[in-house]
C-alpha cells in the first residue's frame, strides 16, 4: 500500500548537515571565497529549516570521478551542504568553479526546504564570466528578465546568492 508523499518538514536538520559540509576548501585554499545568501519563501519570509546542497568543478573545470574526459581531480570533494540559521541565512566556502566544456562557470544547488515534496535545482553563475555566461545554453535557455537570479553578486569575501522559493522575483529552478 502506498502512502501520501510528506514534506520535508520542521526536522530537516536532524542528521542532514554534517560538521564540514560548508567547507567544499579548506579554509586558507588559494582562490577560496564564500558564497552566502538567505532562503526566503513566497512572501519574503526567510526560511530558517532549509538545506542548500552545491556539487561544482574545480577552479580549472575538473571533477574528481574517472568519467571526467579532461582527467579526474583527485582530493576535490566538489559537493557542500549547509542548512539555513533561524535568519534563513547560509554559506558554503568554496572556490568560483572553472569553465566546462560548452557551459560556463556555474555551481549546481539543490534546496531543500519545509513545504517541498522534492527538492528544487538551480544554478549559480558569476557576474565576472559574461562572454561565457552568454554562451551558455541552460542561462540562455531561461527568459532574459530572469537570469538575474542565477547570477551571484560579488562581495568583499565572495559572492551572494539569494533563494527565493516562490512569488515575485522566484529564483530560476530547473526540471531534473
Amino acid at each position: 500500500m502506498s502512502t501520501p508523499s510528506q514534506t520535508v518538514g520542521p526536522y530537516l536538520s536532524i542528521g542532514l548537515p554534517w560538521e564540514d559540509g560548508p567547507t567544499v576548501v579548506a579554509e586558507g585554499t588559494p582562490g577560496a571565497v564564500w558564497i552566502r545568501g538567505v532562503v526566503t519563501d513566497g512572501e519574503g519570509t526567510p526560511v530558517p529549516d532549509a538545506m542548500i546542497e552545491t556539487w561544482q568543478a574545480d577552479a580549472d573545470g575538473r571533477f574528481d570521478h574517472p568519467e571526467d574526459p579532461r582527467g579526474a581531480r583527485p582530493g576535490f570533494r566538489g559537493f557542500g551542504r549547509a542548512a539555513t540559521n533561524d535568519a534563513g541565512e547560509f554559506g558554503i566556502l568554496t572556490v568560483v568553479p572553472g569553465e566546462l566544456p560548452g557551459e560556463a562557470p556555474h555551481i549546481d544547488v539543490s534546496v531543500f526546504a519545509r513545504g517541498l515534496l522534492h527538492r528544487v535545482v538551480t544554478r549559480i553563475y558569476f557576474p565576472e564570466n559574461e562572454r561565457a555566461n552568454a554562451a551558455d545554453p541552460a542561462l540562455a535557455a531561461v527568459p532574459a528578465e530572469r537570469r538575474n537570479t542565477l547570477i551571484a553578486e560579488k562581495t568583499g569575501d565572495g559572492y551572494r546568492f539569494d533563494v527565493r522559493l516562490q512569488g515575485e522575483g522566484e529564483t530560476v529552478f530547473f526540471d531534473v
